[in-house]
């Protein structure tokens, strides 16, 4: 057309119209409406009804204002709850119209302020829950959390497994531990509102901030502050990288092709090892980063809780509703525990004496039990009876197959044979240090439906009687030791020469 209009200034209607390649008759066609094709097009009208103009005005926009953090599904059931003739398929046209509306007329949104952030200033820490990775040690499922911790500008990260909730202990555990990892100390340590950093009382953190933390902080040099209480995403340095690190563990267990270990030590590695690859990949933010840190204190802190606490008469002691057992020799004496997240460290004054598994109440009215049969199979020896009714009979079983002893035993309605030939079980696998192997050998027993011979396994399990081998001693002849009398110092020696 804009050809046409151009030769149509000097050119006849047809000798435009050849020129700009149409008929005559378009040529009539266009000079009789001269604008443009873009202003001739009709605006496309609905093809069918608009299914919420009857609701819109009416019902939807009052329900926005009213409640306008509603969800376009709790709008949706609303109106088909009214009205049950509502297709449900409307879904797509509502959520549509809803956020058009709130674009114009909905209420102000939070903003996110994105930070610069310098080297060397800023550390986050943070727990994140890890079950769902679904690993077991030895058999058993693992409930457990990480701590982690991050630097904010290189992204320098470390991990720890933790098997409680979110105590002092594990928190200055896994932070010193961090810390002496990267080999130096940022000017803040930044955390949520953990109950084991504050007390969460006041709303200024220098008057809430509890002994303990206020003196980890100390030793380190690092100013403590925390997020404000709800506002998760302002720690969003570290509670985005949960995800990416929980994933990269996910993804390792899957080329891995178990999600068991052995025992927890096997796990803490597997976890340090897929967090050290990921550090290598920020070898030179991390270089820079660790030229801006303070230096690290000559030695670590207290990173755990201290009880002093009595070893009753039952062989052992009570400790957050938890009994553990000690060896015997202790009963009577006030022990100096150290509490850690996964143990407990027991001095009788400065000398250690034992470390214990930490364990859990089983739930808020049930007490718990860590129990090893060393410390009490003598005694049991004594009063095989007492293991009928032990309180803390099926903790005391070092593996299944002992369990699945006694249990045999007892089916056959002798109880007390039950409990001497079980006691005796375990007699023998502390004596002869057999604990897995006898355990594998019982349950071959049970397997075949015959119950374990104690005398059999006696024997199986003695130590072989080693032969006394015979020592010949070959003694100098003492003319010998003349000749070594006769060497001086500076003075050859004079073979053969009288002494």
């Amino acid at each position: 057309m804009r050809f046409y209009m151009n030769y149509r200034k000097t050119c006849s209607r047809e000798a435009a119209a050849v020129r700009a390649g149409f008929s005559t008759a378009t040529a009539y066609r266009l000079e009789a409406d001269l604008r443009p094709p873009s202003q001739k097009k009709q605006p496309r009208s609905r093809r069918r009804p608009d299914p919420l103009a009857p609701y819109w005005d009416a019902e939807i926009v009052p329900m926005l204002k009213a409640a306008p953090g509603v969800r376009v599904i709790g709008v949706l059931e609303e109106l088909r709850w009214r009205h049950p003739d509502l297709n449900r398929n409307v879904r797509r046209t509502l959520e549509r119209r809803i956020q058009a509306w709130r674009a114009i007329h909905g209420p102000e949104q939070e903003v996110i302020f994105r930070q610069q952030h310098e080297p060397g200033r800023l550390g986050l820490s943070d727990f994140t829950d890890a079950c769902g990775l679904g690993v077991s040690i030895a058999g058993e499922r693992l409930d457990h959390r990480l701590y982690h911790f991050r630097l904010v500008f290189s992204g320098f990260e470390h991990a720890h497994v933790v098997l409680g909730g979110e105590s002092f202990a594990a928190l200055a555990e896994g932070l010193q531990n961090a810390l002496w990892a990267l080999g130096g100390t940022p000017a803040e340590h930044r955390s949520d509102s953990l109950s084991a950093a504050f007390r969460n009382l006041s709303a200024d953190a220098r008057d809430d901030i509890t002994q303990r933390y206020a003196a980890l902080m100390d030793h380190y040099g690092m100013t403590a502050t925390r997020n404000n209480l709800g506002i998760a995403h302002e720690n969003g340095s570290i509670e985005s990288a949960h995800g990416h690190l929980k994933q990269a563990l996910e993804d390792a267990l899957l080329l891995r092709g178990s999600r068991d270990f052995s025992d927890l030590d096997a796990y803490r590695a597997f976890v340090d090892a897929v967090v050290g690859r990921r550090n290598a990949n920020l070898a030179k933010p991390i270089a820079l980063e660790k030229a801006a840190l303070a230096a690290l204190p000559k030695s670590r802190t207290t990173d755990f809780e201290e009880k002093v606490i009595p070893v009753t008469s039952s062989g052992g002691f009570t400790l957050r509703r938890v009994f553990y057992t000690v060896p015997s020799r202790l009963i009577g004496h006030r022990l100096r525990v150290r509490i850690f997240d996964d143990r407990l460290e027991c001095f009788l004054g400065t000398t250690p004496v034992v470390r214990l598994r930490r364990g859990r109440p089983v739930s808020d009215t049930q007490g718990g039990h860590v129990v090893d049969y060393r410390h009490i199979i003598h005694a049991l020896r004594r009063k095989p009876m007492a293991l009928a009714n032990l309180v803390y009979r099926d903790q005391m079983f070092p593996r299944p197959a002992y369990r699945r002893a006694f249990e045999a035993l007892q089916e056959q309605g002798d109880l007390r044979r039950a409990c001497k030939v079980t006691v005796e079980l375990l007699a023998l696998a502390h004596e002869q240090a057999c604990e897995a192997e006898l355990a594998e050998a019982i349950d071959a027993e049970l397997d075949a439906r015959r119950l374990p011979d104690l005398a059999a396994l006696r024997e199986r399990f003695r130590p072989a009687t080693a032969a006394i081998p015979d020592v010949v001693v070959k003694l100098a002849p003492l003319d010998f030791y003349d000749e070594l009398a006769a060497v001086t110092t500076g003075t050859p020696a004079n073979v053969g020469a009288p002494t």
